[in-house]
């Protein structure tokens, strides 16, 4: 831990002593330190909405219905060189699950599943980031969806890092599942030859390019 208190005092020190030979050590060294300090700050990126989409599907019957959410943000710190110092947090908000269905958008918004007024956004907040081989990453974090936060490893591709129009671009994409009922989600109905309307897991796909700040 850096004391700057002391460095001054020091400084102070060899300036009444005449010590500029030390002085100038002591200020190279902090110099060093402090470009060493920020050359290792993992890179910040931003989630472009534009150019992202956070999607998922669920069986119906013997199908799927895919849907996805219009709405999200987030924030990415990306160090391909120590990976660990990365992180990465993402918010959605509830109501603007889309599923090109405005009945089964309005019920999805409702209580027997989202409940969008009371729990109005859903949440990812890593707690760990981990290599999992070129490319891949393996983040363990918080999901809170429905009020309910559960700790669970989402594996995610690195696409890229390159020049985009503005600046430099990153790209992410992860596949995952969740079981909806994990997160009080539990809505059903049955059928009357037997077997149930939807399904429990919940395939998720993050698709993400996101702009370095």
């Amino acid at each position: 831990m850096i004391h700057y208190r002391e460095i001054y005092t020091l400084l102070k020190q060899y300036e009444r002593q005449g010590d500029l030979h030390n002085m100038k050590r002591l200020i190279l060294g902090f110099w060093f330190f402090g470009m060493g300090m920020a050359a290792a700050q993992p890179a910040t990126y931003k989630v472009d909405p534009v150019h992202s989409s956070v999607i998922f599907n669920i069986r119906h019957l013997v199908s799927q219905v895919e849907g996805r959410f219009r709405d999200f943000q987030g924030s990415i710190a990306y160090d391909a060189k120590e990976v660990g110092n990365s992180s990465v947090e993402f918010s959605v908000k509830s109501d603007s699950i889309f599923t090109d269905n405005e009945k089964r958008d309005t019920h999805l918004k409702g209580d027997d599943f989202f409940a969008t007024a009371k729990y109005p956004t859903l949440t990812f907040k890593s707690k760990r980031v981990a290599p999992r081989g070129p490319g891949k990453l393996d983040v363990l974090g918080t999901l809170t969806i429905h009020g309910v936060s559960k700790e669970i490893l989402v594996p995610v591709t690195v696409l890229g890092v390159g020049q985009g129009f503005k600046g430099e671009v990153a790209g992410f994409r992860s596949d995952f599942s969740i079981n909806r009922k994990d997160f009080g989600i539990i809505w059903n109905s049955n059928l009357d030859k037997g077997g149930s309307v939807l399904g429990e897991e919940v395939e998720v796909r993050l698709l993400v390019e996101a702009a370095r700040q």
